[in-house]
């Protein structure tokens, strides 16, 4: 596929390095000469200096030659224009990234797409949403819907507490009777396992399972931990990501958000009238002891700086914080946060990935998740008549080994995926993958 991305910037230079390693034909557009040779050194990419707002630089990236467009410009209002005019030039898809929740509204989306948009994504909105899910799910670290929540993807670590350690995984015998939940992967020492027979669970192992809605509670109990119901919050950082939290909860809980800002807090304190604004700096540890960290029940963390979460969030979990959160934006620091025991991490680059990825592929992907702390990826796909899947049991089907079916929707009925199930047209199809099969699993369910 022949894809070019308008921004050079930190989440623009993600995806053109994560989708050119899947054989993509990459070209990047910016202004800036120095950003597009750090892009460029990072894998085989084509780069054009220029404005993307204007018809010379688009058709010196060959827009009209490309099956998908994507603006990722700092400016909202230079990727509404870019992205218009690049699907009038002959873009086969085009889409963009905002900063404006009215755009994403019903009625309002309908104009873009009468401009030629074909999708808008609000990465902040995204991120916040995430972090609402979870804080309905204290025990997990990751918490992903999939089919309109008939099957769940639960991620947590597992505790010394937990009744899973020194036990081996389950589902690969052979038995008619129907699972509730299956472990498709394990993240152990940085490392991303497809479990096979035999696989031992361990202390600290971080586990991926796919399981039924009506089961969702027995997989988190298994995790050692036990669901912590959030009464008390405190948010660091007046971000995007934090005033969106803090509105959709603020009626829900008692909120503190901490900003360094003074001018921004007071902004703060008139737009979010339920939530107790504090301008204090976060990495002043009396400061926020005295402010109550100690007896809040979750802490987010989402100052612009990845350092600065961190080590609030260490803060915070020091002091007993019962579920810690923290955006963290440096892909490098984020395996380094998880080992020091924050509970979840938030990145922005994995959220705008997993928005985007699904129009890359050649097959009907429904969803996908690009996972925090791990090379995998979940994907939904929907599965077409007379694909491959559907002519043989999934034990026949010869995935390739970094792939693993999950589950599967049927209508009504949910299936935990084993070697015996079988798969027909038109069933939705959770699937755990890693980067070296993305570009194989599509064809079969195409």
């Amino acid at each position: 596929m022949r894809i070019v991305i308008a921004g050079a910037g930190e989440t623009g230079s993600h995806l053109a390095k994560m989708l050119s390693g899947k054989g993509h034909d990459i070209t990047v557009i910016d202004t800036d000469p120095k950003m597009l040779a750090e892009v460029g050194a990072l894998a085989d990419i084509i780069t054009v200096e220029g404005d993307s707002t204007t018809f010379e630089t688009l058709r010196k990236a060959a827009v009209r030659r490309c099956d998908l467009f994507i603006a990722l410009n700092h400016g909202e209002n230079e990727n509404i224009i870019s992205a218009t005019l690049a699907k009038q030039l002959g873009a086969k898809k085009s889409i963009a990234r905002v900063d404006n929740n009215e755009y994403l509204e019903p009625n309002n989306k309908e104009i873009f797409i009468n401009m030629g948009i074909d999708y808008l994504f609000y990465p902040e909105k995204a991120a916040a949403s995430e972090v609402i899910n979870l804080l309905g799910h204290t025990s997990t670290t990751e918490y992903v819907d999939f089919s309109g929540g008939k099957l769940s993807l639960v991620v947590f670590r597992l505790e010394s507490s937990s009744p899973l350690i020194g036990r081996e995984l389950g589902g690969f015998a052979p038995s008619d009777k129907p699972l509730d939940y299956r472990t498709v992967a394990i993240t152990r020492a940085g490392r991303t396992i497809i479990p096979r027979r035999g696989e031992i669970f361990k202390e600290g192992d971080q586990i991926y399972v796919i399981s039924r809605h009506s089961a969702v509670r027995d997989v988190m109990e298994m995790s050692g931990q036990t669901d912590v119901q959030v009464r008390n919050m405190m948010i660091l950082g007046g971000s995007r990501i934090g005033i969106r939290i803090a509105e959709e909860l603020q009626s829900e809980m008692n909120i503190k958000l901490v900003d360094y800002n003074a001018d921004k807090a007071y902004r703060l304190a008139e737009r979010l009238d339920k939530t107790l604004i504090i301008n204090e700096d976060g990495r002043h540890t009396e400061s926020m002891l005295e402010e109550g960290l100690a007896s809040m029940d979750a802490f987010v963390a989402v100052t612009g700086r990845s350092e600065t979460n961190i080590l609030a969030a260490m803060l915070a979990k020091r002091m007993g914080v019962k579920k810690v959160i923290a955006a963290v934006e440096n892909l490098n620091y984020i395996n380094l946060a998880e080992s020091i025991g924050i509970d979840t991490i938030i990145n922005k680059k994995l959220v705008t990935a997993s928005n985007i990825f699904r129009f890359t592929m050649s097959t009907d992907v429904q969803a996908i998740k690009c996972l925090t702390g791990s090379e995998a990826e979940v994907l939904e796909f929907i599965v077409k008549p007379n694909s491959p899947a559907t002519k043989c049991r999934i034990k026949d089907m010869d995935l390739p080994d970094d792939v693993i079916i999950g589950g599967i929707v049927r209508g009504d009925k949910v299936f935990i995926a084993m070697g015996n199930t079988e798969i027909n047209a038109y069933d939705r199809a959770v699937v755990f993958a890693m980067p070296s099969a993305i570009s194989k699993i599509g064809e079969y369910f195409n």
